[in-house]
C-alpha cells in the first residue's frame, strides 16, 4: 500500500496543477516553455505540502521502531525483559541466541503498528533531493531567464536570448554577492571548516530566509481575510455593493487599455506605411502585425502593391532597437485589452446573477427566476437535480449560513495558528496546539489521526499564502486573471514564488509540530525532509533568533490586516480600495452601479430583438420564401429595352413586392435610443486611411466594382 499512497498523491497533484494553470492560462496561444515551465514549478511545490504528512507518518513509525530496536551482539542478542513473578518493574538483562531475535524483533512490530502509507527508508531522502534541488534550481536560474526571454520583444530566438541574459545579469549578481558574503563569513570564523555540507547548508539557509521573511507577510493577510471574505459574502448586499466598485474600477482601467492600444496600432500603422515589401526589416513589421488584433490587421492589411524602392527616397526609417520596443509593447497592449475584454464580460454575469438572487430573496414562490438565460448551455443532470427550487434554496437560504458557518471554521484555524506560531519555540511545556495534537497521535500510534491533522493543517497554512498570491497585484506587472487571461510573464512569476515560498513554508509546519530536531531539542531520528536541509547552526544567529522569532511578526500583521490599515494607506496614497466608510468607495459604487444598468438595458434590447425575430420567423415561415421566390420570377421574366425602362419598371415591381417585406422589417427594427459613448462613434485614426485600401491590401481603384460589366448593354 506504501507505493500505493504515494503513487496516487503524485499523480492527482499533477492533475491539480495542470486544472490550475488551465484555468490561468492559456495553451493554445502561450509558448511550450513557459506552459512547461510554470507546470512544473506549480507542480513541485504542490507535491511537496501533499507529501509531508506521509514523511511525518513515515517518521513517527521509524521512531516508534528505534526506541524498540534490539542492539545484536556476535553470536546472541541481549535485550532487556521483564523477570517472571516480579511484581516491580525491575528488569534483568538475559541472553537470548540469535534464533530469538526474530520474535523479539516481530513484538517490537507490533507495538509498532506499521501505517498503511509506509514509505520504505532511502526512498523519502532521495525523493526530496530531487524535488528541493529542481525547485530552486527552476526559482532561481531558469524561470527568471524565462520571464525575461517571454516579455523581450526580440525578433529571433538569438535576439531573445541576448535581451534575457543582459536583463538577468544584475539580477544574478545580487545573488553570487550575497552568497560570496556568507562564504567569506565561514571562511574567517576559526570554528567553522569549508566544506561542501557547510556550501550548501549557506544556500539553503539563505534561501530559506528570504523565503520565511515574505511567508510570514502573506500569510498574517491570509489568516485574517480568507475568514473575513467568507463573513461578509453572507452579508446581503456587501458582494453586489463591491462588484459595483469593481466594475467602475474595471471600467477606468478598460478605457485606459483600449486608448493605450491605439496608440500603439496608430504607431504601427505609421510603420506599416514607411517600410515596403522591400526594406530588409520588413520582416520584423510583418511579425508585429501577427501581434495586433484582427480588426486592426484587416484596416491597415500588407501594401503588397506599391513597387517603390525604399531607397529612392530621403525617409527616416526606424532601427530595428525602435522596432524591438514596439513589439514588446504590442504584445503587452494586446495581451492588457484582451484580458480587461473578457474580465469585463465576467463582471457583468456576476453583477447580473447578484442582483438575481437580491430580487429572488423577497420570491413567494420560492422559484429562481433569471433575468437573462444562460449562455452556456446546461447539461441533462443539472437541469434534473438543480431545479430553480433548489437553487432559490441554495442562493437565497442555505449559501448564507453555509458561508458564516465556514468562516467560523476558517477563524478558529486562524487563531490555532497565530497562537501556536507565538509558542512554538517552547519545548517544556508544549505550547503549540499543533505539536499536542501529533504527540497524542504518536502515543497512541493512530496514523491515520496524524496523517488527516498533518493535512489539514498544511493545507490551510497553503492556502493562506497561496491565496494571496492569487489575490496581490503589482500594477499592471503581475497579475494572476482567470479564465486564461494571464499573461507569460505573470505565470512564472508566479512559479517562482511559489518554489521560494513552499520550502521555508514546510520547515515552519514541521517546526510547528516539533516534528524539527532543532525545536523538540530531542536526540530522535528527524523527518526526511528535514535531512536533507541540514544543520542551520552554521548560521546560530538565524538558526536560534530568525527562524523562532520572526514567526511572531504574523500576529501583528493579523492586527493590522483586521483593522484594514494597509487598506487605508492605499487609499490614502490615491489607490481606490472599496471600503465601506468612505466618500471616494460611494461615488464608485454609484458609477458602478449605473454603468451596471446601461449595460443591463443594452443586453435587455438584444433579447428582445432576438425574441421578436424568432417569433417573426415562427409565424411567417412560408410567406418570406413566396415573396423573394416571386420578386425573382418577375425579375428574370421581365428584361426591359431601354435602360429608364429597365428603372422605371424595376422600381415599380420593388414597390408592389416589397411592401410586405418592408413592413416585416419595420417591425423587425430595434428602435434603440441613442447612447452617446464611445461605441457609437469611431475615434479611430485608421478610418481615414482605410478609404485607400481595402482589407488585405487591396486598394479601391483595384477592388471589385459594384457595377456590373453588361449594365450599360
Amino acid at each position: 500500500m506504501s507505493g500505493v499512497a504515494l503513487g496516487i498523491e503524485i499523480v492527482s497533484v499533477f492533475f491539480l496543477a495542470l486544472f490550475l494553470l488551465h484555468r490561468y492560462g492559456d495553451f493554445k496561444k502561450q509558448h511550450r516553455l513557459v506552459t512547461v515551465g510554470t507546470l512544473l514549478a506549480w507542480y513541485l511545490c504542490f507535491l511537496i505540502v501533499f507529501i509531508i504528512p506521509l514523511d511525518v507518518s513515515t517518521t513517527i513509525y521509524n521512531r516508534c521502531v528505534a526506541r524498540h530496536a534490539i542492539t545484536p551482539a556476535p553470536g546472541n542478542i541481549s535485550v532487556l525483559i521483564p523477570t517472571p513473578g516480579i511484581v516491580s518493574n525491575a528488569t534483568t538483562e538475559h541472553h537470548l541466541p540469535s534464533s530469538d531475535k526474530l520474535r523479539s524483533s516481530d513484538n517490537s512490530l507490533e507495538e509498532c503498528s506499521k501505517p498503511w502509507s509506509y514509505i520504505p527508508r532511502g526512498i523519502m531522502p532521495i525523493f526530496w533531493r530531487v524535488v528541493y534541488w529542481t525547485s530552486q534550481f527552476l526559482t532561481w536560474i531558469l524561470l527568471p531567464f524565462m520571464q525575461s526571454y517571454a516579455r523581450s520583444g526580440g525578433f529571433s530566438i538569438t535576439g531573445k536570448i541576448k535581451t534575457a541574459l543582459i536583463e538577468n545579469a544584475i539580477y544574478y549578481g545580487t545573488y553570487l554577492l550575497i552568497f560570496g558574503t556568507l562564504l567569506i563569513y565561514v571562511a574567517v570564523n576559526p570554528n567553522l571548516h569549508l566544506e561542501w555540507y557547510q556550501l550548501q547548508t549557506i544556500g539553503i539557509a539563505a534561501a530559506n530566509t528570504w523565503g520565511l521573511f515574505l511567508l510570514v507577510l502573506l500569510m498574517g493577510y491570509g489568516l485574517v481575510e480568507i475568514p473575513r471574505s467568507q463573513w461578509n459574502g453572507a452579508k446581503k448586499g456587501y458582494l453586489l455593493m463591491k462588484t459595483y466598485f469593481k466594475a467602475a474600477k474595471l471600467m477606468t482601467e478598460k478605457a485606459d487599455a483600449e486608448e493605450t492600444l491605439e496608440d500603439f496600432m496608430e504607431e504601427v500603422h505609421k510603420i506599416n506605411e514607411c517600410i515596403k515589401y522591400n526594406h530588409p526589416l520588413r520582416k520584423c513589421v510583418d511579425t508585429i502585425l501577427k501581434k495586433c488584433p484582427t480588426e486592426y490587421q484587416e484596416k491597415m492589411g500588407r501594401n503588397m502593391d506599391d513597387y517603390e524602392d525604399f531607397e529612392e527616397k530621403n525617409i527616416s526609417y526606424p532601427s530595428e532597437k525602435t522596432l524591438v520596443k514596439l513589439h514588446k509593447q504590442v504584445i503587452y497592449a494586446v495581451q492588457r485589452h484582451r484580458r480587461t475584454q473578457v474580465q469585463w464580460s465576467n463582471l457583468l454575469e456576476q453583477a447580473f446573477h447578484l442582483e438575481d438572487v437580491a430580487k429572488n430573496e423577497t420570491s413567494a414562490a420560492k422559484q429562481f427566476v433569471h433575468t437573462f438565460p444562460h449562455q452556456e448551455p446546461e447539461s441533462w443532470i443539472m437541469r434534473r437535480l438543480y431545479t430553480p427550487r433548489v437553487e432559490w434554496y441554495w442562493e437565497c437560504l442555505l449559501r448564507l449560513w453555509c458561508s458564516r458557518i465556514l468562516a467560523v471554521i476558517l477563524a478558529l484555524f486562524s487563531m490555532v495558528v497565530v497562537w501556536s506560531e507565538c509558542t512554538f519555540f517552547s519545548a517544556k511545556p508544549v505550547l503549540s496546539l499543533f505539536a499536542v495534537f501529533i504527540q497524542q497521535a504518536e502515543q497512541t500510534h493512530n496514523y491515520i489521526y496524524v496523517e488527516v491533522v498533518c493535512f489539514l493543517s498544511i493545507f490551510f497554512l497553503s492556502i493562506c499564502v497561496y491565496s494571496t498570491v492569487f489575490r496581490i497585484r503589482v500594477f499592471n506587472y503581475y497579475y494572476l486573471a482567470s479564465h486564461h487571461q494571464t499573461d507569460a510573464y505573470s505565470l512564472l512569476f508566479s512559479g517562482m514564488l511559489f518554489c521560494r515560498l513552499t520550502p521555508p513554508l514546510c520547515l515552519n509546519f514541521l517546526g510547528l509540530t516539533h516534528m524539527d530536531v532543532s525545536i523538540s531539542h530531542q536526540n530522535i531520528e528527524p523527518t526526511a525532509y528535514t535531512s536533507i536541509m541540514g544543520s542551520l547552526r552554521v548560521f546560530p544567529l538565524i538558526a536560534d533568533v530568525f527562524y523562532i522569532y520572526y514567526p511572531m511578526l504574523v500576529l501583528i500583521l493579523c492586527i493590522a490586516t483586521y483593522f484594514s490599515l494597509g487598506t487605508r494607506c492605499l487609499n490614502l496614497l490615491g489607490f481606490q480600495q472599496f471600503m465601506g466608510d468612505n466618500d471616494m468607495t460611494s461615488d464608485l459604487t454609484d458609477e458602478g452601479k449605473e454603468l451596471i444598468r446601461r449595460e443591463k438595458r443594452k443586453r435587455q434590447r438584444l433579447e428582445d430583438g432576438e425574441s421578436r425575430r424568432r417569433e417573426w420567423k415562427e409565424r411567417y415561415p412560408t410567406n418570406r420564401e413566396d415573396t423573394s421566390r416571386n420578386r425573382n420570377v418577375n425579375s428574370d421574366q421581365k428584361e426591359p429595352a431601354y435602360t429608364e425602362m429597365t428603372t422605371n419598371r424595376s422600381s415599380r415591381y420593388t414597390r408592389a413586392s416589397n411592401r410586405t417585406e418592408r413592413d416585416r422589417i419595420e417591425l423587425l427594427q430595434d428602435a434603440e435610443p441613442l447612447d452617446f459613448n464611445a461605441d457609437n462613434f469611431s475615434d479611430d485614426p485608421l478610418d481615414s486611411e482605410s478609404l485607400r485600401y481595402q482589407p488585405g491590401g487591396r486598394y479601391l481603384s483595384m477592388s471589385q466594382s459594384n457595377c456590373r460589366i453588361f449594365d450599360d448593354v
